[in-house]
């Protein structure tokens, strides 16, 4: 009876609204932050643009390793769309409030975005692998069709993961607990809204949290020591370098991808100081996301010179 009460009190708050309490109590800090999420979130939009038209409008480019670059760029285009506009409006709201239907959509789509990322990476990885590895052979094993459903895959894996935890955090009853202590909806922060033990739910996240980031990752470097042997092979300086200048970038981007996320959502949601939490999730949603085509576009020469003959057209 106390069980079903229970969950019928924490029911009564799925109809209203969620409070993002973020850093509302610390003005000056709130507009800094807005400064550096506009900032970030423009240059997000510009370089992952950038990247998606060059490599669309540059026969050159229309390789496996472009394919994958633009949809990874396409990812964390709509990945920080889903929570930036909303975000920078709500610097400036007194009323930091979000109904359920938007909490719910942040939820989803974000984890979504985020976990067929981690996949998508790995896809890239193995990409590369066949490219140094196997280069006589490469456009046979990383075929039109292959591609596309290697990417099929990740966009699969990435939603399924983000249907199954959205579902089991919103059945959590909060007993009209509204209050997340975050920028945005996410899965750590509404677990600690929960009124009951959430230690299935933590072990949950932290299970699938391990299969979608430490086993893509362990593939990565899998697929990246056959790499740099394949490298050391290489007579020519000049071809060890464009080779390991190639994979420098991917490399670096999982890094940074890999490194903050697995520290976000590879750990129990009770053991996360105020804070701490909020200020991963800033780093990984808007400065990673920032970072990525400036780490692509930077080290690469092929994406400088479409860029010249895109200018040169114009």
């Amino acid at each position: 009876m106390y069980r079903e009460a229970l969950w019928e009190e924490g029911n009564q708050s799925y109809e209203g609204e969620f409070i993002l309490l973020g850093v509302a109590d610390r003005p000056r800090l709130e507009m800094l932050l807005f400064g550096l999420v506009l900032m970030c979130y423009t240059m997000t939009l510009l370089g992952n643009t950038t990247i998606i038209v060059v490599s669309r409008l540059d026969p050159h480019l229309h390789t496996p390793m472009y394919f994958f670059l633009t949809n990874l760029s396409f990812l964390d285009l709509c990945f920080t769309t889903s929570l930036g506009p909303w975000m920078l409006v709500s610097f400036w709201k007194k009323n930091k409030s979000i109904s359920y239907g938007g909490c719910v959509a942040e939820l989803y789509i974000s984890l979504a975005l985020g976990s067929t990322e981690c996949v998508l990476l790995a896809v890239m990885a193995y990409d590369r692998y066949a490219a140094v590895c196997h280069p006589l052979r490469y456009t046979t094993i990383m075929s039109h069709s292959l591609c596309f459903k290697m990417a099929a895959i990740a966009w699969l894996f990435g939603s399924g993961n983000s249907l199954v935890h959205t579902v089991m955090t919103l059945r959590l009853p909060r007993c009209r607990e509204n209050r997340i202590d975050n920028f945005f909806c996410e899965v750590p922060a509404l677990i600690k809204l929960a009124c009951v033990d959430t230690s299935f739910n933590e072990a949950l996240l932290v299970g699938f949290s391990a299969v979608f980031l430490i086993v893509p990752l362990g593939l990565i470097m899998v697929s990246y020591s056959y790499v740099v042997v394949a490298v050391l092979r290489i007579r020519s300086a000049e071809g060890r370098q464009k080779a390991f200048s190639t994979c420098a970038s991917h490399l670096i981007v999982v890094s940074l991808f890999y490194g903050t996320a697995t520290f976000s959502y590879v750990q129990p949601a009770s053991n996360y100081s105020r804070d701490q939490g909020k200020m991963v999730s800033l780093f990984y949603t808007f400065v990673v996301t920032m970072l990525n085509p400036l780490i692509y576009t930077l080290r690469n020469k092929e994406v400088h010179k479409a860029l010249s003959r895109l200018t040169k057209r114009t």
